[in-house]
């Protein structure tokens, strides 16, 4: 890994969450919190491991006590599960859900209205 390689892996990785998952912030860590619920537990812990690796890497000396194959590993491993993630997919999935959820609660209403109208022998 070279000298800026994890700041590069890092802005890569804010660019992508923000491209995919809309999700915005001003650090790595920032971003990584508020994606934690939309990332599948092992990604969202390939992302940790590099905001972990951030306070090591910045310090001159400790910076030679990290796995700098792993943290590719980890970068990698992020990286290829947000380029798989198809935006138009979530959102046309959305659009989906919020519109069988509606179609749901109209259906039980006027079955519910139905049910009543007999029960008071208007029907």
């Amino acid at each position: 890994m070279a000298t800026l390689d994890l700041q590069q892996h890092s802005a890569q990785i804010r660019t992508l969450l923000r491209e995919k998952l809309g999700v915005r912030g001003k650090s790595m860590a920032a971003a990584m919190a508020k994606a934690r619920h939309r990332l599948p537990g092992h990604v969202y812990r390939q992302g940790q491991i590099l905001v972990d690796a951030q306070p090591l890497y910045d310090h001159p000396k400790l910076r030679q006590t990290l796995d700098y194959d792993a943290l590719d590993r980890a970068a990698a491993g992020v990286r290829t599960h947000l380029n798989t993630i198809d935006v138009k997919d979530r959102r046309k999935g959305w659009w989906l859900g919020m519109l069988g959820g509606l179609a749901f609660n109209m259906i039980l209403m006027v079955t519910l209205l139905i049910v009543f109208l007999k029960w008071q022998g208007l029907i």
